[in-house]
């Protein structure tokens, strides 16, 4: 028996204004396994993915109207639309078009008369990517990590939801600073092997952020992590309870609410090993759950 994924056929919109051309592809795609939407120019288009998202978008260059540039231009604006592969087809194949059509957002250009076999390829290629880069990002986003991607200059392409709670938090729920991710990359240049991190503090709360590694040409993942200014509270808590330094760090974020994962997120330290340190916190705090020694940590903290 078939999976249901196994059983769905990829959806193509084709954008263009001629109708021999439009025929063409519409035969030569469903005899190839594709489900086909037509749109006869720019502004028809942006209608139809109102309603339904395609998984590719075939676009003619030029069109009566919006040109097939401004109408990509158009469709990459909006954040779920980011990376809907879009292949322009057209006659203009002097460099400038060539540019022009990736620099808008297309990841493919092929030129007319269309060759049939090729377009269906690169089709097949461009697809198998998109489809890649969502399994990765869904991967991501149930790991449940504060990840986020942005260009160099700040603009955020995409983050998981625990990435996305922690920036609306604050003013950066666009960008990051671009202060921020020169002075990361610098400090990765300098030092390839070393961790780039750096603080900054954004609307009274401060993060830590992480350079990870780049995804492409003019993507860059960073890695988020809470911290705060607790030196005083955690010294508190360790001369009140004979703690370690890094057992006080723990309970301190215990009595914040976080749980294991998001300390050791903050922490830079495996979920594994924070529970290690509770269960040390336990004995020194005569307690036997987290609920327990969290009230402990507060009433230091506030009596």
């Amino acid at each position: 028996m078939l999976e249901p994924n196994a059983m769905r056929r990829d959806t193509v919109l084709v954008v263009d204004d001629t109708p021999d051309t439009l025929s063409l592809l519409t035969d030569t795609l469903d005899q190839a396994g594709f489900t086909v939407l037509i749109a006869t120019d720019g502004e028809s288009a942006l209608d139809l993915v109102d309603q339904i998202t395609p998984d590719l978008v075939l676009m003619d260059a030029r069109m009566p109207g919006i040109s097939g540039f401004e109408t990509c231009k158009r469709l990459k604006r909006e954040k779920l639309l980011s990376d809907l592969p879009v292949i322009f087809m057209t006659g203009l194949s002097e460099t400038e078009h060539v540019i022009e059509g990736l620099a808008c957002g297309g990841v493919d250009y092929v030129t007319k008369p269309i060759v049939l076999d090729v377009l269906l390829a690169r089709i097949r290629v461009h697809l198998g990517n998109a489809r890649l880069a969502y399994e990765t990002r869904a991967a991501l986003d149930a790991s449940g990590r504060f990840l986020v991607a942005t260009d160099r200059a700040g603009r955020v392409l995409w983050c998981t939801p625990k990435a996305r709670a922690l920036l609306a938090a604050t003013t950066l729920a666009a960008t990051l600073p671009v202060s921020v991710i020169e002075q990361l990359l610098r400090m990765r240049r300098g030092e390839p092997l070393a961790p780039a991190r750096c603080q900054v503090e954004i609307g009274g709360r401060r993060l830590e952020c992480s350079f990870l590694s780049p995804l492409g040409p003019d993507e860059l993942l960073f890695r988020l992590a809470e911290t705060a200014n607790t030196d005083g509270e955690q010294a508190q808590l360790q001369r009140a309870h004979g703690l370690t330094s890094r057992e006080a760090e723990v309970l301190l974020w215990l009595s914040r609410g976080k749980p294991n994962r998001d300390i050791g997120e903050i922490l830079n330290i495996s979920p594994r090993t924070v529970n290690k340190h509770l269960e040390q916190i336990f004995v020194k705090l005569g307690v036997e759950n987290r609920a327990a020694a969290a009230g402990a940590a507060v009433r230091t903290l506030t009596g």
